[in-house]
């Protein structure tokens, strides 16, 4: 059995949709589909999440909500015409939208954000609706399941919730049994007190492989808009026209880490943890194989698999003589910013240096203000320098273990292309390194080293 999901792009329009069908209809082991609200009809135009976070808004500040309701209503009336759906399934789209809208908190306080889930999660939930009934008019067997009714049910803050792992026997005993095709609803479950929550990005991603891995699929489809993983950016690096057929798991965590966008880094956690292989498609070339991403696979020693790079970062460097003599120096800082409610990413040290690394976007100019007050006070450094617009490249490949000078190829590519180098890191593992470097160096450095891995 396999378990199917598509992404926004992949059901955008009618168009689009009979693309799924037809994916779908060909292969009967295909059983389950997970699916997205519908996105970008085009570059210019706007997701249907995002129109429904801008109706939640406009709830939310009082403001008239009839035409921000009407832009989401029209976007499935259009798809449903097309495919001669009828009007009672627009008619109900709507009704669902103006319930949810029902619900708006009397003021915008702690309610917000499970308000904002609630309408977040219309997008997928209508659309599944929408595909039902588009294969049940394809003559297929078809069936709505809802996430409260399966038992997927999740746990923590509004926009960034995470799975109560009882879900997967629950998940396991509601598709033990069914003909047809089950079309699911992506991005969304229901906590245990039945108020809808949201997963963070990538969530429909996030719920393929939960079912996934909850039936023990075969493997788990990912259709989006690209025939493969590629090695690099091909935004970046046009000319880069191969894929990867086949990576590992650890691969495509380390790449995804460091912007891939193929997926969310934690997406394809529960397939990996249950090791279901993954298959990334392409809708619109559904012939072309795409990426396996499995657990293990034959290498060629010295290879590179992929170079990822992303900006954003910052990085906070304290520095104190005899560093390394100061017992419990680096649980201390640890602490601080534990208490202070910052994750870091990284923490590569000297003798008497330690550099912390952090996402911008868990750093704001108070929050960084206030830690590095605590820093200079609480551990009294000879220096402490803030550097900001920081960027990591991330070299990956499971044929670089044990493979003498991997590193410095990319070191020396990176000088010869006159890139300072910040910071070098190495996993123990040696399935990847890490360079830090300035954000403006970026695009050069990803150029540098794809020529050194990857050119003729």
């Amino acid at each position: 059995m396999k378990v199917c999901k598509f992404g926004g792009s992949s059901l955008a329009d009618a168009g689009q949709l009979t693309k799924v069908l037809d994916i779908v209809l060909s292969d009967p082991q295909r059983r389950i589909v997970v699916v997205s609200a519908p996105g970008k009809r085009n570059p210019g135009d706007t997701k249907v999440t995002d129109l429904l976070i801008a109706l939640a808004k406009a709830a939310l500040e009082g403001r008239n909500t009839a035409s921000a309701l009407d832009a989401v209503v029209v976007r499935y009336a259009e798809i449903a015409k097309a495919l001669d759906l009828g009007d009672d399934l627009v008619r109900s789209i709507k009704e669902d939208l103006q319930m949810r809208l029902a619900q708006v908190p009397s003021s915008a306080g702690g309610d917000a954000g499970v308000f904002m889930d609630l309408l977040k999660a219309a997008g997928e939930d209508n659309n599944a609706k929408l595909v039902t009934v588009a294969f049940q008019k394809r003559g297929k067997k078809a069936r709505y399941a809802s996430p409260k009714d399966t038992g997927m049910v999740l746990q923590g803050a509004p926009g960034n919730a995470t799975l109560d792992p009882e879900s997967y026997k629950r998940l396991a005993r509601a598709f033990a049994d069914f003909e047809g095709v089950v079309v699911y609803p992506g991005f969304f479950g229901y906590r245990a007190d039945g108020t809808v929550a949201t997963f963070p990005r990538g969530g429909s991603d996030i719920t393929g492989s939960i079912l996934a891995a909850a039936v023990r699929a075969d493997v788990y489809e990912n259709f989006t808009d690209v025939d493969s993983v590629y090695p690099v950016d091909p935004r970046l690096i046009p000319e880069v026209k191969t894929g990867i057929d086949t990576m590992t798991y650890r691969e495509m965590r380390e790449l995804s880490y460091a912007g891939f966008g193929v997926f969310n880094d934690e997406a394809i956690f529960p397939a990996v943890q249950a090791r279901i292989p993954i298959n990334v498609r392409n809708t619109n070339h559904p012939s072309e194989p795409g990426t396996m991403i499995v657990q293990t696979r034959r290498v060629m020693p010295g290879t590179v698999t992929g170079i990822a790079a992303a900006n954003g970062f910052t990085n906070i460097i304290i520095d104190k003589y005899l560093m390394n003599r100061k017992v419990g120096f680096t649980r201390h800082l640890l602490t601080i910013l534990e208490e202070e409610g910052v994750s870091y990413e990284h923490t590569p040290s000297g003798i008497d240096s330690i550099s912390v690394i952090i996402r911008c976007d868990k750093l704001d100019p108070a929050l960084e203000k206030k830690t590095v007050s605590r820093i200079k006070r609480e551990l009294c450094p000879d220096s402490v320098i803030v550097s900001h617009d920081y960027a990591i490249l991330m070299v990956v490949g499971e044929g670089m273990c044990y493979s003498a000078g991997m590193l410095a190829r990319a070191t020396s590519a990176l000088a010869a292309a006159g890139i300072n180098i910040s910071m070098v890191n190495q996993g123990a593992s040696e399935v990847s390194f890490m360079i830090g470097i300035r954000s403006a160096d970026h695009d050069r450095a990803v150029r540098a080293l794809y020529n050194e891995f990857f050119g003729e």
